[in-house]
């Protein structure tokens, strides 16, 4: 089982949504709680949320939860899908630089452009010792294009409309989530 850190929608592992074995999973895999995340990495919310949950959702609910990512890239977003892509392929490597990958793509959207996204994933891949062209190559892979492609139908057939989106048993957070409406959520979740 893949081991890794993050989080956006929660459900129970019986329940629609539950993992898969192509999700993105961070946390606690074994965990009866998944918390199932719909993001944009493109998104300027979605960036906000990562943030969120890596200074203080998953210092402390890492252990307890598991946190299943699911790729949103809205439709505006020029490279949020490529994107999406390679970072599936990276996970496929190594779920470590798989969360890695979200996370720096993430942080540095305001560097990234559709002209310049081959070059900061060959950059990427340099730096983590990943094949390069294998990088490239998953930006044109159809069945990382139909996973991703996938992940977005699933988010419109649940109601999605907007990233990040998180459901909580079937509670959904949307767009602007605050620390203590998904913590107590989770609270809840885990007393259960």
């Amino acid at each position: 089982m893949r081991i890794a850190l993050a989080a956006l929608a929660l459900i129970f592992a019986a329940g629609p949504g539950a993992a898969a074995t192509h999700d993105v999973v961070e946390g606690n895999p074994a965990s009866p709680v998944k918390v199932l995340i719909y993001d944009d990495l493109q998104g300027p919310d979605c960036q906000r949320f990562r943030l969120l949950l890596d200074e203080k959702i998953l210092p402390k609910y890492g252990s307890k939860v598991a946190f299943v990512h699911r790729d949103f890239p809205v439709g505006r977003d020029d490279w949020a899908r490529p994107a999406a892509m390679a970072a599936r392929w990276v996970y496929e490597q190594n779920s470590l630089l798989g969360i890695t990958i979200r996370r720096e793509l993430l942080a540095e959207q305001d560097n990234i452009t559709s002209q310049n996204l081959k070059q900061w994933l060959t950059e990427f891949a340099s730096r983590n010792h990943l094949d390069q062209k294998g990088i490239i190559s998953a930006l044109s892979d159809e069945r990382l294009g139909a996973l991703v492609d996938q992940d977005r139908q699933g988010a419109v057939a649940r109601g999605v409309t907007q990233a990040p989106t998180a459901f909580i048993g079937g509670v959904s957070f949307a767009k602007t989530i605050l620390y203590e409406d998904l913590a107590r959520a989770l609270d809840e979740a885990l007393a259960r």
